[in-house]
């Protein structure tokens, strides 16, 4: 059962290793192999994939031969006709060496035969001819120099020692493994494969692999925990260093510019001591407890105490930001960024919280917020709204605020005899749409994620805190709803508030 596991994860976490600069279109007999259900026709769809394989064998593209002949093994040995297996594969092999291929690319199709036969061979328990393949394919890895196709390597090399009881030598090469992620700061992956470790161990009733696994697991996250901390604290030490600089440029007030600066720090120092009292309670807890769900329950409770923290920062230092010029764009920036951070707060720490909603005439409610930016917009700018004469049940606050803010930034962005555009659009009996597009500049295709994520980037707070759509996009989410940008419009830039009641 590991085994399977583990294998089904690689294919997860290291899939399109042998993809071309340039994707190939599937033939006709490869699409009607993949449409059909092995699990009903298993004939059907492996002779499906061989005449596919001879197919593009014929027509010279090899890669994707082998792909299919691949495909069409698995399906030989599930039914256990080992030996049309592996002759299939050896098939699949003479056509890679007879090709005009490139070295690398020779090795990366051989790569692939030689991983189903190892499966294949584990299946069968030969440890020395899993051994062999092993061999085999290092060097047809070492012939790629693809860092993707090594890593790819050292998970079949674990594999092979936990299958055949070698946990020493296998803990070893994940260790190598999980070393190379962690050094390009890859978190998430190595996380991911430890729980996938663990919960193999558990699924085969294996103490020692789940005790060895879990133990790995937590001086792992020692280490990293340390990594990721001294990045934070980095990364807030270059925002304090370029905002002082910018209160220096910006404040002709010395007393000013100092309370401010003081503040910042303040700031700076509390988040740094909560990033490391979160860290010290998180660790504290690991260490207590051998059971994977409670620490993960508490690691999300630490997050949710680091939030509220920051949050009370900014509400106790507004105090101090209101007895200061309000006039200068500086302070007033302040101001803003601390109200936007303890909404952002707020509406984050309690996402379950109910909202009454209330029926609203449509018509009436678009064109009054489309009033509110007339005297916002630039010449010749053409707005226009186009909602039914229906009513909605809608919580109106929030609504309000994320049309108000999405028109305003319209206003903004849309040059002289451009267009806005509000619209209202019943999609099911309990599923509404407001539309919000402009004719400005439109926000790039790699961006249009980010915009919505806070904090991602530092920012010239009197230009903006980056604040608003992330605060919009927690409505909506709260609404049960959700706020996108429309990939389709090509012609500005269109935002799609999705509701459901």
């Amino acid at each position: 059962m590991m085994k399977k596991v583990l294998f089904l994860f690689v294919n997860l976490l290291f899939c399109c290793t042998f993809i071309h600069a340039q994707d190939v279109k599937k033939s006709d007999l490869q699409q009607k192999a993949e449409a059909v259900d092995p699990q009903k026709n298993i004939a059907s769809a492996r002779s499906l994939y061989i005449h596919a394989f001879n197919d593009y064998v014929n027509k010279g593209q090899i890669r994707q031969g082998v792909e299919c002949a691949v495909k069409a093994t698995a399906l030989y040995y599930k039914e256990n006709f080992w030996k049309e297996a592996f002759d299939l594969l050896r098939r699949a092999d003479q056509a890679v060496s007879a090709s005009k291929l490139p070295v690398s690319e020779r090795a990366a199709a051989h790569y692939l035969c030689t991983k189903e036969r190892i499966q294949m061979y584990m299946k069968l328990r030969k440890s020395q001819s899993v051994k062999d393949q092993l061999n085999l394919m290092e060097s047809q890895a070492s012939q790629t120099d693809d860092e993707t196709i090594k890593n790819d390597l050292l998970y079949n090399k674990a594999i092979y020692y936990y299958t055949f009881g070698m946990n020493a030598q296998g803990n070893a090469v994940f260790k190598e493994m999980a070393d190379k992620l962690t050094s390009s700061k890859e978190f998430d992956k190595v996380d991911e494969v430890y729980q996938t470790l663990i919960a193999n161990g558990r699924k085969s009733n294996n103490a020692n692999m789940v005790a060895q696994s879990y133990s790995n697991y937590l001086a792992w996250k020692d280490s990293t925990s340390a990594i990721k901390h001294a990045d934070e604290i980095a990364a807030l030490k270059k925002q304090i260093a370029e905002n002082e600089t910018a209160i220096e440029e910006r404040d002709s007030s010395l007393t000013t510019r100092w309370i401010i600066i003081v503040g910042l720090g303040i700031l700076a120092a509390a988040l740094a001591a909560a990033l490391i009292v979160g860290a010290i309670i998180l660790m504290r807890f690991i260490f207590l407890t051998r059971k994977q769900k409670k620490v993960i329950k508490l690691a999300n409770e630490s997050n949710a105490l680091k939030a509220k923290f920051i949050s009370n920062i900014s509400a106790q230092l507004e105090p101090t930001f209101k007895k200061l010029d309000s006039r200068q764009p500086e302070v007033k920036a302040l101001l803003d960024f601390s109200n936007h951070i303890q909404t952002l707060s707020e509406l984050e720490n309690t996402p379950d919280d109910a909202i009454q909603l209330e029926d609203t005439q449509v018509q009436p409610f678009c064109e009054g917020l489309m009033d509110e930016i007339r005297d916002k917009v630039k010449s010749n700018v053409n707005l226009t709204v186009n909602a039914q004469k229906m009513s909605a049940p809608l919580y109106k606050e929030y609504v309000t605020h994320i049309l108000r803010h999405l028109l305003e930034n319209a206003a903004d962005y849309t040059p002289e005899g451009g267009n806005i555009h509000l619209e209202f659009k019943k999609r099911g009996p309990h599923s509404y749409q407001f539309l919000v597009s402009d004719t400005g500049c439109g926000i790039a295709e790699e961006r249009r994620e980010d915009v919505f994520k806070p904090f991602l980037e530092i920012h010239d707070l009197t230009e903006g805190d980056g604040l608003g759509l992330p605060i919009c996009k927690q409505m909506a989410l709260k609404m049960n709803g959700d706020l996108e940008i429309d990939p389709q419009f090509t012609k500005g830039t269109r935002f799609i508030l999705d509701l459901h009641s």
